[in-house]
């Protein structure tokens, strides 16, 4: 119940008015004393594994690939820390998900509006603790920048976002002799240095294995390489191994038509969960919490609902199937990768909820198609 108030925005007072015996104080405690992000967390890696056993998403999308994306939430203007949204036009702070291709969710993040997104792009794929677990990571233009590609490189994601005015990027040559008879006007005079990637390279190697071990985060690291000092050594090795990185992407990005096709898909999908949990967030247009952990655990609570709905939703969807499949229906595999359990029109938002003990039957997560 405490989820459900603090997911959908009604929050405590409200809910209580709509379920008998219940106070707002209690729920209230119970997201104080009982509830922290950490716990939220563990609830949605638990929903993941669950929904990962089901047959139907492995038709939807690749487990191994995933896309990032942020939408604005807004938040009371007078607040330290509101920002306003350049692109947004409006003040708040940006939730930051992580959706499989599959459609489920993987993490979440709220980071401020002035944020370059690409600083947190890997927090999500290095603190996922669930059974899914990408290693090729989409994006949008935010979403990538030359430290971000080498960082990526050395934890072993390939990082291939849409990128908006690709052709204006920088290419670089392996060498300043180097010629291309057809793609020459895309390159730049500039070549690599690969001496300063050879002497910097076991720094950079140890900083993957930290955060590997989990004792730094990714967003730590690339906010310190946010600076092009001329003291920040560190920060010109990346670039110069992200360079390298990014020029072979896109190489691969402009020669293959079915890449480009399947990146914007996996960024249709994570844009369409910020709709769907946009959706879900109906009880208010705002997260009324002036406190950053508190406004991470309202994403968190909206999260976790999400995760549910879209189980909540393969699982009708896979029992609807195998009754069509008992009345004979054939299903192939090129049907079902159309569906998508982004659906709304059947939840009731709105009334009297009760809360009603409940004893489901096992889950059946198999389905037959035709061959």
């Amino acid at each position: 119940m405490t989820t459900f108030a603090y997911g959908t925005g009604l929050g405590a007072t409200q809910t209580a008015r709509h379920i008998s015996n219940i106070s707002a104080r209690q729920i209230s405690f119970v997201n104080q004393r009982q509830i922290s992000t950490e716990k939220l967390e563990a609830a949605i890696s638990e929903i993941i594994n669950a929904y990962n056993h089901f047959q139907l998403p492995h038709y939807w999308g690749d487990t191994k690939r995933a896309a990032a994306d942020g939408t604005q939430w807004n938040l009371y203007e007078n607040n330290l820390l509101s920002e306003r949204h350049i692109r947004y036009g409006g003040y708040g702070g940006i939730a930051y998900y992580h959706v499989s291709d599959a459609y489920i969710a993987l993490f979440s993040h709220f980071i401020p509006c002035g944020a370059w997104e690409a600083i947190y792009i890997l927090d999500g794929l290095t603190k996922n603790q669930s059974d899914i677990q990408p290693d090729i990571l989409h994006g949008d233009t935010q979403a990538q920048s030359t430290p971000v590609y080498g960082l990526a490189f050395l934890l072993g994601i390939k990082l291939m976002p849409r990128i908006r005015n690709w052709k204006d990027l920088k290419w670089f040559r392996p060498t300043p002799q180097e010629t291309y008879k057809n793609i020459e006007e895309l390159f730049t005079k500039e070549a690599i240095d690969w001496d300063l990637i050879a002497c910097h390279l076991p720094d950079m190697l140890q900083i993957a294995q930290s955060i590997r071990a989990g004792l730094v985060s990714p967003s730590t690291i690339l906010r310190r390489l946010g600076t092009a000092s001329r003291k920040n050594k560190l920060y010109f090795a990346f670039r110069e191994l992200g360079r390298v990185v990014r020029t072979l992407f896109l190489l691969e990005y402009i020669g293959d038509a079915d890449l480009r096709s399947i990146i914007q898909a996996a960024q249709n999908k994570c844009e369409g969960f910020n709709q769907f949990t946009q959706w879900i967030y109906f009880g208010a247009n705002k997260i009324a919490e002036n406190v950053r952990d508190n406004q991470l655990k309202v994403i968190k609570y909206n999260h976790l609902i999400a995760n549910l709905v879209i189980f909540h939703n393969c699982h009708s969807m896979t029992q609807a199937l195998k009754e069509l499949e008992n009345e004979g229906m054939k299903l192939s595999p090129e049907l079902i990768a159309n569906l998508s359990p982004y659906r709304t029109s059947h939840l009731n938002r709105f009334g009297l909820f009760e809360l009603k003990e409940r004893n489901p039957p096992p889950v059946d997560y198999e389905i037959i198609l035709s061959a």
